[in-house]
């Protein structure tokens, strides 16, 4: 499965070891690395490659840098739908119609959603992560268009939480989305994401990065992270995904077939 790293922080903390213990992963998931840091104004910098974090020389090069800030996400990609390319590599990064930019990180597979079928003709790779992104933007643009002004923090997590209770039935939907100042988290696959609080924030990792203070993040509910703290919870669904091989391998031979 792929892996997911978030940090949401009170403060700046420099990640650099966290982060390097997370690609240090990356031989069991070899088809891509990314990274998205936000920055003092919330404009987000990415980087990614599909290939292998182990062997990549720029990940090498920004991991010599120092690497503070309050809001980072990263992913390694072990690929289930989609080939090796830079379009389907994580974080998928786009600016809704107001300027606010987004990244997003998924862990997981879709299987059944008919919601997702129009983005297969408009998305620039062939991820079904992508078009979970996609479908989030053009939610959030549906909301901004019809109230006339920009969404504040309550309605864009209410997008968030329908939006994961509508995908999570039969659908593995760990997902991070970040703004730049808030961190929308949700998990549907028990031992699949933890989280670690300290004095500075919370950091999230599939799996521990370290041997103590690591706990399961809230499971099948979506909540928002801000300044290092859960400042809010959704609708808990009870839409558990739980892993069935059979399927995985009905949905390879279907995109083998395209």
């Amino acid at each position: 499965m792929c892996e997911l790293y978030g940090f949401c922080g009170k403060k700046k903390k420099v990640l650099n070891d966290e982060l390097e213990e997370f690609f240090s992963h990356s031989d069991k998931n070899p088809n891509g690395w990314g990274i998205a840091v936000f920055g003092n104004n919330s404009s987000c910098s990415v980087h990614k490659e599909p290939i292998a974090a182990s062997k990549s020389e720029d990940l090498k090069k920004i991991l010599k840098r120092k690497i503070e800030q309050k809001n980072v996400l990263a992913h390694i990609r072990l690929a289930t739908v989609g080939y090796d390319e830079y379009n389907n590599s994580h974080p998928f990064t786009g600016k809704d119609i107001s300027g606010k930019e987004w990244a997003m990180i998924h862990n997981g597979t879709i299987f059944e959603s008919d919601v997702l079928s129009p983005y297969l003709y408009l998305q620039k790779g062939s991820t079904d992560s992508e078009r979970v992104f996609l479908y989030f933007l053009d939610k959030i643009n549906e909301a901004i268009a019809i109230k006339g002004s920009p969404l504040n923090n309550y309605e864009s997590f209410e997008i968030f939480d329908s939006l994961v209770s509508c995908l999570s039935d039969k659908n593995k939907l760990n997902l991070i989305v970040c703004d730049g100042t808030r961190m929308y988290v949700h998990c549907n696959c028990q031992n699949t994401l933890y989280m670690k609080l300290t004095d500075k924030g919370i950091t999230f990792s599939t799996k521990p990065l370290s041997k103590h203070g690591w706990e399961s993040v809230p499971f099948t509910r979506a909540f928002v992270c801000e300044n290092g703290e859960i400042v809010s919870r959704g609708t808990k669904h009870n839409f558990e995904y739980i892993p069935d091989e059979s399927s995985l391998r009905a949905l390879y031979m279907a995109y083998a077939a395209l």
